[in-house]
Order: structure tokens, then sequence, then C-alpha cells
């Protein structure tokens, strides 16, 4: 590949924090293209302390009209009890319509066995509650979530007049090894972009790098957020060299990726000074 032609993230050092088994067509499209990725898991997923909400909605799924899901992994989580429970998740008869929060949850669903009715263009649960509001009002929602999700959304949901039950399908935790030691050993090194799947993992990056790393690391790397929601807790953080990604989607990624850093490479070749 010529050197005009080559992609932005050639020689560069990206880390991601998402699990190996979530981001395998990721890192392969970001090694294919010259990059060098370093997996870091900031978060993981565990089964709920307590299924009887999620069975009870589970049980009672055909008396509801509809389905949020706000994540891939809520789809999938959702999915598993259903199995294990001896339900199908896209059974026959009267299913509640399914509205999700962008393509790749929708990618999620569908191969769940779900038929998707929505797919917000606002990739954000506040966003899938505006889009969907006229179709809301009156109606029952179910909608399966982390337990450390963010409140908002079924507040707005009720605020728009819908019927909320809201139930834990998976617990969010931080993996063994997503210690402090590993972590800033990693971010001491050349870093030039990290990727942050959601508000959990940029909560447990807080959490666990040293002040002195991250201020260096906010001079010399960007930090990608996928989806507006991710986006803000790194804007609420005071991280202020953001890429956002419109969804989860490996394009969406490559693209505010290798945008940002077309954009600083083309301005540092033209000798402007960054911040």
């Amino acid at each position: 590949m010529g050197e005009s032609s080559a992609s932005p993230v050639v020689e560069k050092t990206i880390v991601v924090t998402r699990a190996e088994s979530q981001c395998g067509k990721l890192r392969e499209e970001l090694e294919a293209r010259g990059a060098k990725v370093k997996l870091l898991p900031l978060i993981a997923f565990a089964p709920p302390d307590d299924f009887g909400a999620l069975d009870a909605a589970l049980h009672q799924l055909a008396t509801f009209d509809w389905i949020l899901f706000t994540s891939a992994n809520a789809v999938q989580q959702l999915a598993k009890r259903c199995r294990d429970l001896g339900l199908a998740a896209g059974s026959a008869g009267r299913m509640p319509r399914v509205a999700v929060v962008g393509p790749a949850t929708a990618e999620a669903a569908v191969e769940a066995g779900f038929s998707v009715d929505f797919v917000a263009t606002n990739h954000s649960g506040g966003g899938l509650a505006e889009e969907l509001r006229d179709e809301l009002r009156g109606k029952k929602v179910f909608l399966p979530r982390s337990d450390r999700a963010n409140p908002d959304l079924p507040a707005a949901l009720k605020r728009l007049g819908a019927q909320v039950t809201e139930a834990v399908a998976y617990k969010t935790v931080t993996p063994g090894n997503a210690d402090r030691e590993r972590l800033n050993s990693c971010c001491k090194e050349e870093v030039d972009a990290i990727l942050f799947f959601s508000p959990s993992a940029v909560q447990a990056f807080l959490e666990l790098v040293d002040r002195k790393v991250l201020e260096k690391l906010q001079g010399r790397a960007v930090m990608v957020a996928i989806g507006p929601t991710t986006a803000g807790a790194l804007s609420a953080a005071g991280i202020q060299r953001i890429a956002w990604a419109a969804d989860t989607t490996e394009t969406a990624v490559l693209q505010a990726l290798e945008g940002h850093l077309a954009r600083t490479r083309k301005r540092t070749t033209a000798g402007v000074k960054l911040k």
C-alpha cells in the first residue's frame, strides 16, 4: 500500500477497552490497516444477583407492546436467559414490537431471533425514547438493562406516558485483570488512541488510571467514544480530545478514529502546533 493511500492508523497504537470476544472484527480491521492493537478490557458481564424481575417479564413477554434494547449486551443476555428458561426469544404468536438504539444492537437482536421494528437515528436511550414518543404513549414497555444503566431513560419513558417494566438482565463488573498496575503500565507507553464502548468503561478507566498518567495521555492520545452517552461520560470527566463514533459498528468506529488521525496529521504537516 502506498504512503498516499495508507490508513492514518498505520503504526499507531490503539487500546481497545473491550473484551476480545466482543471486538474480534474490529481488531482484525485495525490490524489489517497497520495498527498495533492492545486489548485492555475494563468491564465484563455477569448474571444479575436476582433473576426474579427478569424471569417474570419474560414469562409475560406477550403482554408487552414494546421491548426497548439499548445495547447488544442486553439483547444477548436476555436471549441467553430465554434459552435457560426454555423460552424462544422470537417465538411465533403475539410478540412485542422491538426498538433498538442503533445498528449494532439491531444486528444482535436479529441474530437472537427478534424482528426489529425500529432503529433510532440518534443512537442514545434518550434519542430512542424521543423518536418513539407518539408510539409509546399509554403502551406497556419492557426495558431489560444493566444494573449500572442510566436512570434517565425509564424516567423519560414514564414522562411520555409509557408503562415501563424495567429488569436487570446482567451486571456490569470490572474484570479481575483490569488492575491499576496493568492499566497504568499500558498507558505510560506510546498510545495514540483509546476506544471506549460504554460509560461504565469510562468510569472504570478513571477509577484505575493515575492522574499524572491521564494528564500525559490527554496531550498525545485521542479518546474514541462509541455513542453519545459514552462521549458525554468522557466530556463530563474533563476529557477534551474526543472522537465520537455514531454507533458500535466497525465502520463507524474506524471512520471516527481515522478521521481524527487524518485531521491531526494534516494539521501537523501544515506546521500547526497542536494543543
